[in-house]
């Protein structure tokens, strides 16, 4: 196997298990429908730079940190792009809590599409003629859905802009997975502690949730960072067409739990949309995995013939 074959491989699993954890969230935000959505993100950057440093100090990358920190223009590149995930955060953790998950769900379905428009536009990666069939196929299911969900679309269009455009600039930034999100976070973190001490009246108010509650809102310092690293492993390991096909994942996960578990309506127009996003999938894996096998084929060192 080769280093590049090694790295997509590994890419790939990391991308799995991030959307997958991205997938059931909505569970443990509506463990926290008490909190208001800003203290939510708030909490949510605090842990997550605690959680972060204590992953710094074990891997010894604090020199990472120094240099992203003495380098104008990463530092430029984390401040923008701690704002696109700061703002995709607040929209996310408001629509869950306040009943939007399908929205979410239609946000993260229209992701993908932005990825792949991302990665073949500016990033010049080609597509085969299935890969394009199919993303012509999800992107009229998505279209479907957004016009029987025209009331929460700002919501969807909201997560799919600052997500998709939050993970293509780290994609190119010259900077590592952890060390970049512990400067973006780093970065996002006094004003979210000044918000916190300023809604409670000073350091003592900060507990004034309870017990259960606190240690939910801790928790999310891990919640918040786990995925967010294997993501952003991912996407330095995979092209980013195919990282954006992964997504599909996460949505498809809150479609359920929205439908099933939270009781939002379930209509035909989510049924068209469902049906065809997922036949969207299947090309494109198949279509993966028959370019993938070409690849390697081409690649093989050729055999030669004996001589007589």
């Amino acid at each position: 196997m080769t280093q590049d074959q090694s790295n997509r491989r590994t890419g790939f699993f990391f991308g799995i298990v991030a959307y997958l954890v991205w997938g059931v969230l909505p569970l443990y935000f509506k463990l926290l429908t008490m909190v208001p959505p800003i203290e939510i993100v708030a909490n949510r950057i605090i842990w997550s730079l605690i959680f972060l440093a204590l992953l710094v100090t074990l891997w010894r990358r604090w020199g990472a940190i120094r240099a992203a920190f003495s380098s104008g223009r990463i530092l430029l590149i984390l401040f923008t792009t701690a704002a696109l995930i700061a703002t995709n955060w607040l929209v996310y953790v408001w629509a869950v809590v306040n009943g939007h998950v399908l929205e979410t769900s239609l946000g993260y379905y229209l992701n993908p599409l932005f990825n792949v428009l991302l990665g073949v536009v500016l990033l010049k990666e080609r597509l085969s003629r299935a890969q394009v069939g199919a993303v012509l196929l999800a992107a009229s299911g998505v279209a479907v859905l957004a016009w029987g969900a025209a009331s929460g679309l700002w919501i969807s269009l909201s997560l799919a802009f600052s997500f998709g455009l939050y993970g293509f600039i780290r994609k190119v930034a010259p900077v590592d997975a952890l060390e970049g999100l512990s400067v973006e976070t780093a970065l996002l973190a006094p004003a979210s502690l000044f918000y916190l001490l300023w809604a409670h009246q000073g350091p003592v108010g900060l507990a004034a949730f309870g017990a259960p509650t606190t240690f939910l809102l801790v928790l999310g310092g891990a919640v918040t960072a786990f995925p967010l690293l294997l993501f952003n492993a991912a996407a330095k390991r995979l092209p980013y067409s195919t990282l954006g096909f992964l997504q599909y994942i996460a949505p498809s996960l809150q479609f359920l739990l929205a439908v099933l578990a939270f009781g939002e309506p379930f209509t035909p127009v989510h049924a068209i949309c469902f049906g065809a996003i997922w036949a969207a999938l299947a090309i494109f894996a198949f279509e993966g995995l028959r370019l993938g096998r070409a690849h390697a084929k081409a690649a093989a060192p050729e055999i030669l013939e004996p001589c007589p």
